[in-house]
């Protein structure tokens, strides 16, 4: 092979791999979702390459055409494009902008490379333009998870607290004052469980989608979780003031909520509010004061607001206190046993004893049950608490009946958490079998509240129990939803008249006639009647004189340990 043909086929070679790295280049382009413009500054030669027509529907030729590139962007980035086009008027070599086309709101990243030869004269430039109108919507909707909350439109929970530091950090040097009202949808769970999760979401979102309506500069709102919104508001004066914004939720709420299922919904929310300084020196203390205060509320009755104040943070600290020591009494059962005595008005002679728990704290303190067992029902307690009750109090009745041999009712009361859980039957006759006490012997104390949520399953249980032999003796009547008409359709034996008529029976003649009537009615019923909280002789009296069964309260017998039982129960029989 001579010296030219061997030229020859090197070139053809160099030509096929230019073609082939052309072919490739080109692919690269063609496949980038982007278009080219490059421009050759000593030739003056201009050329499109890649996808232009994705972009534009006009060519290019020559630089003058650029200006149509100005013609079809929005008004605002005209100007912007203009100057980015020609950076190499300020001796720029690269820039990057972003602009959106008039009509199919395409958003594009312009960007523009110079290329400059040894002495600073540009050679080149290349223009490209990339479609990012799919990754900036991407984009987008990350942030909107980043600082929203997707089911309501309001502030998430994370966001708002950033945004309330910042509030509280501006009220810091501005001697200022910050607002948190934390509101809650009353008795939700209801409605969850009632209609279901699906109107559930529909309701939160409603109510959020309205308190949008509220926000503003100095008032931010979040949806917490579930039920909970928060509102922060800097400076609360005025027309934003909390009072201002918690009447205007209440008038909106005196409306139903349309649902897409056509149900018409009623709600009321318990809000409770914490103000920076005087209640919290940080943002997330001002949250939980709020908090504190919204449950304060709650316990109220609902549909209420309560401000922060010292003496509900303390009652809550101790709360939390006893709740955490409590949890512990139930692990080691620290807990013991009083027994009050019941006595008939006739001749004076013991009928029975109320099983009462006591608690005494690691500290030696005795906490009261009117403290600790709300906890325990809020927090679950009461189940084990109330089998140990029954358990200690049979127990103790067991050995009082093998010594004695006397004949005695033996009451103990039950929390309305204990007595709907579906093995609490089961569970009470096994202790029954375990000690040896006759079904008859005992008597079950029930409080209103248990006949609240389903009247006509909690009346088939009491039923069942009352068929096995135990007595139903319905607790502290007069005091919450008593209603005469149900009376006639529960299974009971006997009806306890509150302390609070007592107490004022003697003084007051529209107590006596309330308890008069009660007790005429009751035994016209077929029911014992017990009256509790008898601490003089002419309570003594007049329950005897109107025919009231039973007494119960100091008059007669304090509540007493199991020893003191023991010595009364040792005098009677001696006696007889």
């Amino acid at each position: 092979m001579n010296k030219l043909e061997y030229q020859l086929d090197l070139l053809n070679a160099i030509n096929q791999k230019l073609r082939r790295d052309e072919k490739m280049l080109r692919l690269i382009c063609e496949t980038s979702n982007s278009a080219f413009l490059y421009y050759n500054y000593e030739e003056k030669k201009l050329q499109t390459i890649a996808n232009w027509d994705h972009f534009f529907d006009f060519t290019i030729q020559d630089m003058k055409d650029l200006t149509k590139l100005y013609d079809c962007v929005e008004e605002k980035y005209a100007i912007p494009l203009r100057e980015v086009l020609f950076i190499e008027k300020q001796g720029m070599k690269s820039q990057t902008i972003e602009i959106k086309l008039k009509d199919n709101r395409i958003c594009i990243e312009v960007e523009v490379n110079i290329v400059y030869d040894d002495n600073g004269k540009p050679t080149d430039k290349i223009i490209r333009f990339k479609d990012v109108t799919k990754f900036n919507a991407q984009n987008d909707e990350l942030t909107y998870m980043a600082y929203y909350d997707i089911l309501t439109g309001l502030y998430n929970r994370n966001y708002f607290v950033r945004l309330l530091g910042e509030f509280v950090r501006r009220a810091g040097e501005e001697n200022e004052t910050v607002a948190v009202m934390f509101l809650d949808v009353d008795d939700f769970r209801r409605i969850n469980d009632g209609m279901g999760i699906i109107v559930g979401d529909e309701l939160v979102q409603l109510f959020g989608q309205y308190l949008i309506d509220l926000m503003g500069d100095n008032v931010v709102i979040s949806h917490f979780n579930s039920d909970i919104y928060c509102i922060g508001i800097y400076s609360p004066y005025g027309a934003r003031s909390v009072e201002t914004i918690y009447q205007t939720i209440k008038e909106r709420l005196k409306k139903p909520f349309k649902l897409t299922g056509g149900q018409e919904i009623y709600i009321t929310v318990s809000v409770g509010v914490a103000e920076y300084p005087e209640a919290a020196s940080n943002t997330l203390e001002l949250i939980n004061c709020a908090e504190i205060v919204m449950f304060k509320a709650k316990s109220m009755g609902k549909d209420k607001i309560q401000y922060f104040d010292g003496a509900i943070l303390n009652d809550f600290l101790q709360n939390v206190t006893i709740e955490n020591k409590l949890k512990e009494a139930v692990f080691s059962q620290n807990f013991i046993m009083h027994f009050q005595p019941q006595f008939r008005t006739t001749d004076r002679g013991l009928r029975g004893v109320e099983a009462l728990i006591r608690w005494k704290d690691d500290t030696g303190d005795m906490i009261s049950p009117a403290v600790f067992i709300p906890i325990a029902e809020k927090n679950g307690t009461i189940v084990p608490i109330g089998t140990w009750v029954i358990e200690e109090s049979l127990r103790a009745y067991a050995e009082w009946r093998r010594r004695y041999h006397y004949p005695l009712i033996m009451s103990i009361n039950i929390s309305a958490i204990q007595y709907k859980q579906p093995d609490f039957i089961d569970k009470l006759l096994q202790i029954l079998e375990k000690y040896q006490v006759s079904p008859y012997e005992i008597e079950l104390e029930i409080t209103e509240s248990i006949l609240i949520d389903d009247f006509e399953e909690i009346t088939e249980r009491l039923a069942i129990l009352r068929d096995i032999g135990i007595k139903i003796s319905l607790d502290d009547f007069g005091t919450g939803f008593s209603s005469l008409s149900y009376l006639k359709g529960l299974p009971i034996d006997t009806l306890k008249i509150d302390k609070s008529f007592i107490d004022t029976v003697i003084t007051d003649e529209n107590t006596r006639i309330i308890t008069e009537s009660i007790i005429y009615m009751v035994k016209k019923l077929g029911f014992e009647t017990i009256a509790e909280g008898v601490e003089t002789e002419e309570q003594f009296r007049y329950l005897n004189e109107i025919s009231c069964d039973i007494i119960q309260g100091f008059y007669l017998g304090k509540p007493m340990p199991a020893e003191s039982i023991e010595k009364l129960l040792a005098n009677i029989t001696a006696d007889m």
